[in-house]
């Protein structure tokens, strides 16, 4: 589609999450040239929150170096949780307080759209097609696995895309599980799908792109059809750089433009009284990616080939190998394209980022991101952390 509406001093900056893993990274960066092939006229740039270079800021100098006045940024995940809500706004916020000539308009996420959903669908009929046996459909489950999100809406919506899928498709029985953060968790969702009695579990990863999590969830699906050997597991790809997720990312910057750019915030635990997350309500607003931005340079010349998760990553390993050796905290936030885990915010913007209702985010200079002298950094706790079903249960890989 052609952007209507578009003045030659606007630019368009795609935001994402980040990864350890090196061709995650470029599979982001695919997405950009995909958005620029498409239209070659427009100044388009991207950044990450954290793990890979460039960050969101210096997308936005190359931005602002080009002359641009306007930038119209829109988060590049999937579903709406701390990084879209919070973390992302918050280095906007930042950076236009610190460019007064620049104005950063921000879009929502990709969403529940029905464009993604027959992108899902066509990852799904390839593992169909792919697959060594023609069991019928109605003897199939499938199991839909989401990222993860301490922010519950974000997580029902991953369950909405499998029972669209469920209901489309035609499926016997469909599932959710997820990565991390909640519950289930991946190995124990499946384990609880193969008592169901169906012949063949499809896993499909509604990611974005590759990384140290779908290579972890294809990992537990080798785990536990090999406790299975009767049922047929087939592996389906993640959504990648499919041309619907494109055409939905265009209409992401579209909604911009013409001011219609809505976050849902219906039953965004900052704003209302979600059950179970009360308190956390009108947190302030905070980004708490700074100590982790770039941090992942070096992880293209590691022996894995950049299908790397860091977890060779030690000083013992980098010396015997003459690798630059780069210390990493721990985070159960190392995927690309997804918010997951919170940060609390107030849902207000000092700037407008064209979400069509009163956000009012006021973002202070000088705050206190909770980082000690270690450069570690704190989260509200997640309040089904105990959950014998995760997410604890998944700290083992």
């Amino acid at each position: 589609m052609a952007f209507t509406g578009l003045t030659n001093d606007t630019g368009i900056m795609i935001c994402g999450h980040g990864s350890r893993n090196q061709n995650a990274a470029r599979e982001f960066a695919t997405l950009s040239e995909g958005l620029k092939a498409r239209h070659p006229d427009v100044a388009i740039e991207y950044g990450y929150l954290e793990f890979c270079d460039p960050v969101i800021n210096e997308g936005l100098d190359r931005l602002k170096a080009r002359g641009i006045k306007r930038v119209l940024a829109v988060p590049g995940m999937l579903f709406a949780a701390g990084h879209a809500k919070n973390d992302i706004p918050s280095v906007l916020n930042t950076y236009q307080a610190q460019n007064p000539g620049m104005t950063v308009e921000y879009g929502r996420e990709l969403g529940v759209d029905l464009k993604m959903l027959r992108a899902a669908s066509d990852r799904i009929e390839e593992a169909l097609a792919g697959a060594a046996s023609g069991v019928d459909r109605h003897e199939t489950l499938l199991m839909v696995v989401g990222r993860g999100s301490s922010d519950p809406d974000a997580n029902s919506n991953v369950c909405k895309i499998t029972r669209m899928l469920w209901e489309g498709m035609g499926f016997g029985w469909a599932e959710t599980c997820y990565s991390g953060v909640t519950f289930p968790l991946v190995e124990p969702g499946l384990e609880h799908a193969a008592k169901l009695g169906y012949k063949r579990i499809i896993v499909f990863p509604y990611f974005l792109f590759t990384g140290v999590l779908v290579k972890r969830i294809y990992s537990f699906t080798d785990e536990v059809a090999a406790r299975h050997p009767g049922i047929e597991f087939v592996k389906a790809g993640y959504l990648s750089n499919h041309d619907l997720v494109l055409d939905t990312f265009e209409e992401r910057l579209q909604e911009i433009i013409d001011g219609k750019a809505v976050m849902n915030c219906q039953m965004c635990k900052y704003r209302e009284q979600v059950l179970g997350f009360e308190d956390e309500i009108g947190l302030p607003q905070a980004s708490h990616h700074h100590h982790v931005e770039g941090i992942g340079g070096g992880l293209e010349n590691c022996p894995c080939n950049g299908d790397c998760d860091a977890s060779c990553r030690d000083e013992e390993f980098c010396r015997k190998h003459g690798l630059p050796w780069t210390p990493l905290h721990s985070h159960d936030h190392d995927d690309a394209g997804h918010g997951h885990h919170t940060h609390g915010h107030d849902h207000s913007h000092d700037h407008d980022h064209s979400h069509g209702h009163d956000h009012g985010h006021h973002h202070h200079g000088d705050h206190d991101h909770g980082h000690g002298s270690d450069g570690g950094h704190h989260h509200h706790p997640y309040p089904q952390a105990d959950h014998p079903l995760g997410p604890r249960s998944m700290t083992r890989k």
